[in-house]
């Protein structure tokens, strides 16, 4: 139980409502930041403004899952208010305050070393990963079923990447029937690329890989699909960019080439958000209820 726990919940979407559910449920405290226009009610909750919240009895601060924008700007669905992070704000938490975000960035970074507070970033733990790439492989399926003319079964398919996702789009084209080549740079992935019965390749090959494919979806997280190679595939190639902004593709050059480049981070969030939010809320229990205050 979070009994007596303060959770501060600070913008975000659909997700963050399963949080505060489950948070609720466990009997903490939680004051909901941005989410004015919200008409659902949670037991335990109760809607602030960033300006008369009581940052001193504050025991964590749940963030979305974009964290913050390069000046501290915090996304929110429910509300028109500007919310803004700032390091004033975490330095009036107690020592023992922990922030979660997930993901960070070089503002979120400096608040919280000036802050001299910890910073959990979600989207970085394997569970949350792993949980999150399911919805992740069906939203792909949904986006290349909606953006080409042809069947997933038999389509010739490319995944650049075997990490916690990669591993999942795979894993799941090829159950649809897809012919389907995984691009790695470790050994050990490509020895289990060939376990999983798909068709290895190194992404130092890359150019000559993705000549003849109809779908590309990129999990690497850097500029891999660049000029070249976007210059040396099938003008029909349908691209899906899995991987963080910006992306691990040339944009402008793929449309300058006429060819449809889809940048799609945060799938879980859009095809599917009350699992997501449920993954996020699970994990999130287990890691307050181990937190401690000094």
């Amino acid at each position: 139980m979070l009994t007596d726990k303060h959770v501060v919940v600070i913008g975000g979407d659909a997700r963050q409502l399963e949080i505060i559910r489950k948070l609720s449920t466990l009997d903490a405290k939680i004051s909901m930041i941005g989410f004015d226009q919200l008409n659902d009610g949670f037991i335990g909750a109760s809607k602030h403004t960033l300006k008369d919240i009581e940052w001193s009895t504050a025991d964590a601060i749940l963030l979305p899952v974009s964290g913050t924008s390069s000046d501290g700007k915090i996304e929110t669905v429910f509300s028109n208010e500007s919310l803004v992070l700032k390091v004033d704000h975490l330095q009036q938490t107690p020592e023992h305050c922990v922030i979660y975000s997930g993901i960070s960035n070089e503002y979120l970074d400096n608040c919280v070393e000036n802050s001299k507070r910890s910073l959990v970033k979600l989207m970085e733990r394997d569970d949350v990963a792993i949980y999150n790439s399911i919805p992740t492989a069906e939203g792909t399926v949904m986006m290349a079923i909606q953006h080409t003319d042809i069947t997933i079964h038999r389509a010739k398919v490319a995944v650049l990447g075997l990490g916690r996702v990669g591993m999942s789009v795979a894993r799941t084209f090829s159950a649809l029937g897809a012919n389907v080549k995984v691009g790695a740079n470790e050994s050990q992935q490509l020895a289990r690329i060939t376990e999983m019965g798909l068709t290895p390749f190194h992404t130092d090959h890359m150019k000559e890989e993705l000549r003849d494919i109809d779908l590309c979806i990129n999990t690497i997280p850097a500029r891999v699909i660049t000029a070249n190679v976007l210059a040396e595939m099938p003008l029909h190639t349908l691209i899906i960019d899995l991987a963080s902004k910006p992306g691990g593709t040339d944009f402008r050059y793929a449309e300058k080439r006429g060819m449809k480049a889809l940048l799609a981070p945060g799938l879980p969030g859009i095809v599917a958000p009350k699992t997501a939010g449920q993954i996020l809320a699970d994990v999130l229990a287990v890691l307050l209820t181990n937190q401690t205050k000094k």
